[in-house]
């Protein structure tokens, strides 16, 4: 797979954006140590910006920003043929090069560039709000790789979009068994209550998550009456 596919396969922008909401309440519940999750999202990341992300661990990681203007998507492969530490130490060629200008900043932007200003990405896509599919640049793939981009691994579960994806995926990395419905009403964005907190991770408690769900701006638990 590589950015051309992924733009086949991506969502809508709304339906992105809460899908990236549910992968974070999820990690959140599934991982209270905020430094060994996958997924995050933050809704107030900048004026009228919404950042998610994710980071393996091992030097993988995407960034998507929300804005007015629509989304910008980011993604780095660290051991991808693209990368730009293997290439003089710049992006891949077009890989960056026909971004609009009005998404420009975010390849510049500070969060996703190293120490020398050099934009950390192997893989980059965008779309307009009013946009009805996916963008990426010309790029001349290098040959006899599967991977390229690295983007079969990076965007994986933004493609696959089913919980069924999701559940593989956190037993995989947790070690613990995950409980499907669970994941179905996450990803319905069904408000949270103890039970379903409690279905996902025993040691958490719907108080306790209270910030993150400030944070990633998902529905909030309805009040008890007085």
């Amino acid at each position: 797979m590589t950015v051309h596919d992924v733009a086949c396969r991506l969502p809508a922008i709304a339906d992105l954006r809460d899908l990236c909401r549910s992968l974070a309440m999820l990690d959140a519940i599934l991982s209270p140590d905020w430094d060994s999750r996958y997924y995050s999202f933050n809704s107030a990341w900048a004026a009228g910006e919404e950042m998610a992300s994710m980071r393996n661990g091992s030097g993988d990681e995407w960034s998507i920003v929300f804005s007015a203007a629509g989304v910008y998507v980011r993604g780095f492969a660290h051991e991808s043929p693209m990368s730009p530490y293997g290439h003089d130490g710049r992006p891949w060629p077009g890989v960056v090069d026909d971004v609009p200008a009005v998404f420009e900043p975010f390849v510049a932007e500070a969060a996703f560039t190293d120490e020398d200003g050099v934009p950390v990405v192997t893989a980059c896509l965008w779309r307009g709000a009013t946009d009805d599919q996916w963008h990426h640049g010309t790029i001349d793939f290098p040959s006899d790789h599967a991977d390229p981009d690295g983007t079969t691994a990076l965007f994986e579960l933004l493609v696959d979009r089913s919980p069924e994806a999701f559940q593989r995926f956190a037993e995989d990395y947790y070690e613990v068994s995950v409980d499907l419905g669970a994941v179905r009403d996450v990803y319905d964005l069904r408000p949270l209550g103890q039970e379903l907190v409690s279905s996902l991770n025993r040691e958490v408690s719907l108080a306790a998550l209270a910030q993150d769900i400030s944070e990633i701006g998902y529905p909030q638990p309805p009040e008890k009456s007085a």
